[in-house]
């Protein structure tokens, strides 16, 4: 038995998104009670050329919700990048899961053999839908999460695999 399209993105996306903003939370309560600024967990980077944890968080979603959309024919909506907080991130995690949740099965599945052109700044590539989703939306989506996960842990908020899996 063949998973769906719908089935690999968006209940998944949804799952790992809301786990996502409960960690945000541990973080904030986290800075509150050592009585740190969230900008020192919002800003903090593994390594100076990569991008700061709330960057980490808007790329995640806008991967997800860019990849369901193109999938789906649908227009990708615009969100500001100008989250300065993680009651924002959060904000933000909670309209894109909103999104995630307006599209129905047969909106996505039989999406596998579509095509699919991004333009980047080095040319347009081409995909299938299938390959488009497991080889680049989804890749891309766990990185930006994982790495969010891994900049707060670092920070040391005391989250662990179950944060990220969820119940």
């Amino acid at each position: 038995m063949s998973i769906s399209m719908y089935s690999a993105s968006v209940p998944v996306a949804i799952r790992l998104l809301n786990n996502l903003s409960a960690i945000l939370g541990k973080a904030a309560a986290h800075c509150e009670a050592r009585k740190i600024d969230e900008t020192a967990l919002l800003n903090s980077r593994i390594f100076p050329d990569m991008f700061p944890l709330s960057r980490q968080v808007q790329i995640a979603g806008d991967m997800i919700k860019g990849g369901v959309s193109r999938l789906a024919g649908a227009e990708i909506p615009r969100f500001e990048d100008n989250e300065a907080s993680f009651a924002e991130l959060q904000a933000r995690i909670a309209k894109t899961v909103d999104y995630l949740s307006t599209f129905k099965p047969e909106q996505v599945d039989g999406s596998e053999d579509k095509d699919i052109e991004i333009t980047r700044s080095s040319g347009t590539v081409k995909y299938k839908g299938q390959a488009y989703l497991t080889e680049q939306v989804l890749p891309n989506f766990f990185f930006h999460v994982t790495t969010a996960y891994n900049l707060l842990r670092h920070g040391g908020v005391e989250i662990g695999k179950r944060d990220y899996l969820g119940n």
